[in-house]
């Protein structure tokens, strides 16, 4: 079918307006004209090549053997590498590329370190996650291998996106690690801040809707149902009106907690270890280790 006078008309002026840099430039003002941006996609290669570098076989599509683990592993890590110091260098750029003391050879420099520290960490990953995995097959009855936790929970892809996110994040690698796990959100409905600070053998059942706020610190051995809020509550303002950032504002979790489905627990309060908090429950108060706390407490408290 051929296209009409009106429709080229409307393309050229659509494409007038768009390309008009005064339209854009708010969009644009973190990052000068010719540097780089992150890609998602590249990303996203990026953490499945994480996922099969920790987990040989299970994200490649094809089977591996003992006797080409090894190279095939290399070949990975090798691509890893190569992707990861691209997207550290764009999103440094992005992020720092309009300071008049930006310094290109210095960001590449620094991109390499940040990518050789993660590259050298990936053992630990996959010591964390293997924790994580065990921690979800113990925690649920209906789990009848590792192998499906690892292929098919949701929670496997937050946790293992979270855990490359906050590696990133402390090696100071900017914006990257945040697109990384809002990836994972988008695919899974969990939603964890690479800033959080989780410990070891971190669980989650069913996964959908749980938030993790960026200044939560959660111990070790705590195990998160679905829906379940660590959240912050309003911000406070400073003198011209304006949220004040940057201060801890989510919860501490201690070590063996249990928050079951759909509880919020908002503000900077500490949940103590071997606590349990009910389903549906709302908590703005600090807990006692080794209590429980039910709907029925919290309603006791507002009145």
């Amino acid at each position: 079918m051929k296209k009409s006078k009106e429709i080229y008309e409307a393309i050229g002026s659509s494409l007038s307006a768009l390309a008009n840099e005064e339209t854009y430039d708010n969009l644009s003002k973190d990052n000068k004209g010719n540097s780089p941006m992150p890609s998602v996609a590249r990303l996203q290669q990026a953490v499945t090549l994480c996922r099969e570098i920790i987990f040989p076989g299970y994200f490649a599509g094809s089977s591996v053997s003992s006797e080409s683990l090894q190279f095939s592993m290399g070949v990975n890590i090798e691509q890893l590498s190569h992707i990861l110091l691209k997207e550290v260098y764009a999103g440094i750029c992005v992020m720092e590329s309009r300071n008049a003391d930006f310094d290109k050879k210095e960001a590449i420099g620094r991109s390499n370190k940040i990518t050789a520290e993660f590259i050298e960490w990936l053992p630990e990953l996959r010591r964390l996650l293997c924790g994580d995995i065990d921690a979800m097959f113990v925690g649920d009855p209906a789990a009848t291998s590792i192998s499906e936790i690892i292929l098919a929970y949701p929670a496997t892809r937050a946790i293992s996106s979270y855990r490359i996110a906050h590696r990133l994040n402390s090696l100071g690698a900017p914006l990257i690690p945040l697109t990384i796990t809002e990836m994972a959100h988008s695919e899974t409905g969990i939603d964890i801040h690479p800033c959080a600070q989780i410990g070891e053998r971190f669980s989650i059942d069913h996964g959908t809707g749980v938030v993790v706020g960026a200044t939560c610190v959660i111990g070790d051995d705590v195990k998160l149902y679905q829906g379940v809020t660590l959240g912050a509550k309003s911000f406070p303002l400073d003198e011209n009106g304006k949220p004040v950032k940057g201060i801890p504002r989510h919860p501490i979790i201690g070590n063996g907690v249990v928050v079951y489905a759909q509880a919020t627990i908002l503000g900077r309060v500490t949940i103590g270890d071997n606590s349990v908090i009910g389903g549906n429950v709302w908590l703005t108060r600090d807990v006692a280790a080794g209590e429980v706390v039910s709907q029925m407490d919290c309603q006791a408290e507002k009145k």
